[in-house]
């Protein structure tokens, strides 16, 4: 009991994470069935609503216990430690988003489909948002160096290993032979198609409004960071 009592808010982020799994996995396992009776574009809000709401609770919890339990290093003193952690981050954040790719479909202005992408950051992992992640646990453990955050990094980084394998059978259950073809000319680790030959870097397709999307969403999260530190501090969580 002392040990959960020291550790609760470890056993907690974890809960929170395993929630947050549950639903995002379970709605997009539910997505066929769903937009049947629903409809695309209301199944697109609700998956949004569910998913943001989710995300906001353990994001906000994970900013009020970052530091909890031991602290294994602190390496912030480091001389050059935060601008590697800053690169990393920035790169995440280009793997972690590719739902922009159809901006009208993730707002369900426009009727939301499910797509076969073998173009620009595809052809260096088929799963961009389990390769962002990967990085940013990288980032933010080596900067914050607590055993809540390694917690937090192990969690979600076997989360989104789950998302590669649930990701790909709905895939496969959906497009049959064409998805299977495409998962042998594309990677889980990234840029081993592109060693294998099976994929060349088009530079030019990454000139497209998404990533301009994404750099904005960088610069603003840089910048908004302390005030979301600041303002999740205020809630009692």
């Amino acid at each position: 009991m002392l040990f959960f009592a020291e550790y609760k808010s470890h056993f907690i982020m974890l809960g929170l994470i395993l929630g947050f799994a549950i639903a995002h996995s379970g709605l997009a396992a539910l997505r066929t069935k769903a937009e049947e009776i629903i409809g695309a574009r209301a199944y697109r809000v609700i998956f949004a609503l569910v998913s943001l709401t989710l995300a906001t609770v353990m994001l906000i919890y994970f900013f009020n216990h970052r530091y909890d339990g031991l602290m294994l290093w602190n390496v912030q003193d480091v001389t050059g430690i935060k601008t590697v952690v800053s690169v990393l981050s920035v790169i995440s954040f280009i793997f972690l988003y590719p739902a922009t790719f159809n901006l009208l479909e993730v707002a369900a202005i426009q009727k939301p489909q499910v797509h076969l992408y073998e173009t620009g950051i595809i052809r260096i992992s088929r799963h961009p948002q389990m390769v962002g992640q990967v990085i940013w646990c990288i980032a933010h453990t080596l900067w914050i160096g607590s055993s809540f955050m390694v917690v937090t990094s192990v969690g979600l980084i076997l989360h989104h290993l789950f998302g590669v394998w649930h990701g790909d059978r709905r895939l496969e259950h959906r497009y049959g032979a064409g998805f299977l073809e495409m998962k042998n000319r594309t990677s889980v680790m990234p840029f081993l198609a592109v060693w294998q030959g099976n994929q060349k870097i088009q530079w030019q397709e990454f000139l497209r409004p998404a990533y301009i999307g994404v750099a904005i969403a960088v610069v603003a999260f840089r910048l908004l960071h302390p005030v979301a530190i600041s303002g999740a501090a205020q809630i009692n969580w």
